[in-house]
């Protein structure tokens, strides 16, 4: 029997503070944004996996199962066809299927726009196919469809965000085990704001500066003798000064993590900013994934008020945050874009995120 159609929803997400911490076993700190990627499924009786997008009409993607392979299908179809791939190589009973995607969440933002296409497909199809898989579970298919099937060197962090998030908390999860947290996140209660700033910037994980820090971290891992940088000793160094300023790197961003949990659970909100901003420091000079519009922003958001700021994601492009007084977010937002507009940038988008819920099916289909 073909099972009938089911849809979910899954949000895209800001990682709060925990960059390039979670392919190297430490701390991330995410929460789910407002905006996400629903997926509508549907079984098919042809043994076929058929992708569709609103957004891009007229494209449809339609490839059988048994020819489901790493680059069949590539591009944009290849983050939805993954899924059902990972699933079948683990052995989980998964036919043909139909489906169809929406979105609302910014591409090449920073905003994990593929592990939310992911985290959707992954629920839509456990809940169509009635495969009892955890949240975890889908957390780990969704990123070896990234991974292994799409080419995107990713971590764990941004399928984990969208599998476990909820309304109003950040989600503090270790990547060695995928345990996790919740953290209270109200900025309303606070009187504050997180600002996100779109530098315009597209960034790709499966190529270029990106997947060259992930080689760096293994290299150094190799030559520390530990499985990932996370385990590496206090202090430790390799003689190689670009491999120890990537060691610091993710040494210091754990504890800076460590401390925002810390002060977030004693409910000292606006203390959190001068961490970001050491975040997004040791992003630019120790990781060296920073780019010049989100330097600028940071500089231009900070000289106005903000309480802190950093960019967030892959890095090479993307988006920025800042923490600001809700009074002061206009003047942050009018600072940052007239320093664009006068660096011959095009103008920054701005969203305001607050912690919103993670996957969940949508009341409509079966």
């Amino acid at each position: 029997m073909i099972p009938i159609e089911t849809a979910w929803w899954a949000p895209g997400r800001i990682n709060l503070i925990g960059e390039h911490t979670d392919y190297n076993g430490g701390l991330v700190l995410p929460f789910a944004v407002p905006w996400g990627v629903t997926a509508r499924v549907a079984g098919r009786p042809d043994g076929t996996v058929r992708v569709s997008s609103a957004q891009r009409p007229g494209r449809e993607v339609t490839v059988p199962l048994e020819e489901l392979r790493p680059g069949t299908p590539d591009g944009w179809a290849s983050y939805a066809a993954g899924v059902l791939w990972a699933l079948r190589r683990a052995g989980h009973p998964v036919g043909g299927v139909s489906i169809r995607l929406d979105s609302d969440l910014p591409e090449g933002a920073g905003l994990s726009s593929s592990a939310a296409l992911e985290c959707a497909v992954a629920a839509a199809l456990d809940d169509l196919w009635a495969l009892g898989l955890t949240r975890v579970e889908l957390a780990r298919v969704a990123q070896r469809a990234e991974n292994d099937f799409a080419g995107a060197p990713t971590g764990i962090l941004d399928q984990s965000a969208a599998m476990l998030a909820r309304a109003g908390h950040a989600v503090l999860i270790d990547t060695r085990d995928l345990a996790s947290t919740l953290v209270p996140f109200d900025l309303a209660a606070a009187g504050l704001r997180l600002l996100i700033a779109d530098t315009g910037v597209a960034h790709e994980h499966r190529t270029g500066g990106y997947r060259a820090r992930r080689e760096e971290c293994e290299r150094a891992a190799r030559a520390l003798g530990v499985p990932v940088l996370g385990d590496a000793p206090p202090g430790a160094r390799t003689g190689d000064p670009v491999l120890d300023r990537r060691i610091r790197h993710v040494r210091t961003e754990n504890a800076r993590v460590r401390e925002t949990v810390d002060l977030l659970a004693g409910g000292r909100v606006r203390a959190i900013g001068p961490l970001l901003t050491a975040s997004h420091a040791s992003l630019r000079d120790d990781y060296e994934v920073s780019w010049p519009e989100a330097d600028l922003a940071v500089e231009r958001a900070l000289a106005a008020g903000a309480l802190g700021a950093r960019m967030v994601g892959g890095g090479f492009g993307g988006s920025v945050i800042a923490l600001v007084e809700e009074a002061a977010s206009t003047t942050v937002r009018t600072s940052v874009e007239a320093a664009f507009k006068a660096e011959g940038h095009g103008a920054p988008r701005f969203l305001s995120a607050t912690p919103a819920p993670g996957a969940h099916r949508l009341n409509e289909g079966r």
